[in-house]
């Protein structure tokens, strides 16, 4: 047996040697020679899984350490009987912690409290849902958008076009797919108010970068369209400017890791089900006052510092991104 793993993914050194022959390679340069006799494959979003890749080979199980899954080619491994699983949730703490640590910086900036401001959610899913509840808790009014949810669930959420004509903040949290790219655009920007601000922790696409550029807007970028050769212009505006790591928890990696091993594992029938990382201590969730966070999250998520190296050009995206010490989830 054979398992190729993006050398990017943390913690899985030595975890499948036992049992199966691995290569651990560079995400983007995974090549369909490479995977050509490997049963298995464990990737994050910098390696396109499509018929280029995979026609030919023996791969029958790709397990990506990421939730989003438009790195694949869905419909071509449905096909072709391949099984994708991805690690949907793993790191959705973390992300909430890096969108309150932008919530805190823009009340630090502007001198505002949560009750002065309306913040409406977009996609209420493992991310969004966290927003809401700590949002509410701390006294923003919050408004929520997610159309599928709403279909099947009826709970009152608004559209797209009424949350971003009432909000102050508009933060997204929504997968990238034919539906949801460049759901936010030029036109319908227009209905956001003069100074409202966008935050973007999601996929870069969902979002049309000239949107973004109006003078008037604010946002907060962690993920761009065509990383890592991203805008320039977007970069320079941005008052938050992170590589695509808004996920990058110790505990959301352990937890990604940890979920692309048991499906490996079940798929190819190795004793590693109940496998966890040494020495990582898993997520403690508990309440915590606006004022406590904002005391604390600079000790955890200083985005102010995390901005520097990319907005001054010290490091390229790719290896700023590679090179991320991860965050401790601390509520």
């Amino acid at each position: 047996m054979k398992i190729v793993i993006d050398r990017a993914i943390p913690f899985l050194e030595g975890v499948f040697e036992p049992f199966a022959e691995v290569a651990y390679l560079e995400g983007r340069a995974i090549s369909a020679a490479d995977v050509r006799d490997a049963e298995a494959l464990i990737v994050r979003t910098r390696t396109r899984c499509d018929a280029s890749l995979l026609a030919g080979s023996r791969v029958r199980l790709i397990a990506t350490a990421t939730i989003g899954f438009d790195h694949i080619d869905m419909n071509w491994c449905r096909a072709h009987g391949v099984i994708v699983t991805t690690a949907a949730g793993c790191n959705a703490r973390g992300v909430l912690q890096w969108v309150a640590a932008t919530l805190a910086l823009m009340a630090e900036r502007e001198g505002f409290v949560p009750q002065q401001r309306t913040l409406g959610i977009v996609g209420v899913g493992s991310v969004g849902r966290l927003v809401k509840e700590y949002a509410e808790a701390w006294g923003f009014r919050v408004l929520c958008c997610d159309p599928p949810r709403e279909a099947r669930e009826h709970l009152g959420f608004l559209s797209l076009e009424e949350v971003m004509e009432q909000s102050d903040i508009l933060t997204l949290h929504v997968p990238l797919n034919a539906t949801t790219h460049h759901m936010i655009h030029r036109e319908n920007v227009a209905l956001l108010h003069s100074g409202a601000t966008i935050i973007n922790a999601s996929r870069g696409e969902v979002v049309a970068t000239e949107a973004l550029l109006r003078k008037d807007l604010q946002c907060a970028v962690d993920v761009w369209e065509n990383e890592p050769n991203i805008d320039a212009r977007l970069l320079d505006k941005a008052f938050v400017a992170t590589p695509h790591v808004a996920g990058y928890s110790l505990q959301g990696k352990a937890n990604a890791s940890a979920m692309s091993v048991r499906a490996v594992a079940s798929f190819l029938g190795m004793p590693l089900m109940n496998w966890y990382p040494e020495g990582v201590e898993h997520s403690s969730p508990k309440e915590i006052s606006w004022e406590q966070m904002c005391g604390l999250i600079g000790e955890f998520c200083d985005l102010k510092k995390e901005s520097e190296p990319l907005k001054c050009g010290t490091a390229d995206f790719e290896s700023l991104r590679n090179r991320y010490a991860y965050r401790r989830e601390f509520f």
